[in-house]
């Protein structure tokens, strides 16, 4: 089981960043998943989705409060462990990232807009593509993953419900989702973050996007009224394509 979730958003600046994707990927990822703790590392660049995902952000409210976190939406990191404490114990993998020095502190350090967040998985569903990715092994080719907290505590209820009732029955019979996991925070600014795993950018447009996720465009649906009241860090929910491990 994996259900810690370490997550970072965050950009690149144009200079250096083909030398930190190649670092990243052949030296400090790979050491990284060989850590005690950790069961897998991913790493996914953000493509933005179809157009009726951003007329759905374009719908959420202001959100409030955010002052001092990171607005990166390029790239997101995540690590994966069996509990979220294990990310916390003494010679963690977050102490040790903050604990490098050197060359490898000189490239952690080219990210902007850094916005990191640990969670814990409290709900979940299988999909139908399931097989293709063994329980507790590193999430699929391609996901989106949202950030977010509602406007008021009567909200919460509600957004759980949606969960429980619609969202996730949903996903665990839709052809192409590999599963889906709802968390809350342990750290940062999100209380809540939701993960759906694709087979393809493609799979996820076609059966996702255009029939499920548009109906946040209607106001009368229950999705709608949803999307109304969450709000979402800098370009949540974030829709990529995992660059590693390198999808086969």
């Amino acid at each position: 089981m994996d259900r810690g979730v370490w997550a970072t958003w965050y950009d690149l600046p144009d200079g250096g960043r083909d030398e930190y994707l190649d670092w990243l990927h052949t030296e400090y990822l790979p050491i990284l998943q060989t850590k005690p703790g950790l069961n897998w590392v991913a790493h996914y660049e953000s493509q933005g989705g179809g157009a009726d995902m951003q007329r759905v952000r374009d719908n959420f409210p202001e959100s409030i409060g955010m002052e001092g976190i990171g607005s990166g939406t390029q790239f997101l990191m995540l690590a994966g462990a069996a509990e979220p404490w294990t990310l916390l114990a003494p010679t963690s993998v977050i102490d040790d990232q903050n604990a490098l020095t050197g060359e490898a502190r000189r490239m952690l350090d080219l990210r902007q807009g850094l916005r990191p967040c640990l969670f814990s998985v409290f709900a979940g569903v299988d999909g139908p593509e399931m097989g293709l990715r063994p329980v507790g092994t590193t999430p699929g080719p391609a996901i989106q993953m949202g950030s977010f907290r509602t406007k008021s505590l009567e909200n919460e209820y509600d957004v759980g419900q949606w969960y429980a009732q619609y969202r996730l029955p949903a996903m665990a019979r839709m052809p192409g989702c590999i599963a889906a996991r709802v968390m809350v925070s342990v750290a940062g600014w999100a209380k809540y973050s939701v993960m759906y795993e694709f087979v393809s950018l493609e799979a996820r447009l076609k059966y996702f996007e255009q029939p499920h996720e548009a109906l946040a465009l209607e106001p009368n649906e229950w999705t709608g009224r949803v999307i109304r009241y969450t709000m979402h860090t800098p370009g949540s929910p974030t829709v990529g394509n995992r660059i590693w491990p390198p999808v086969d």
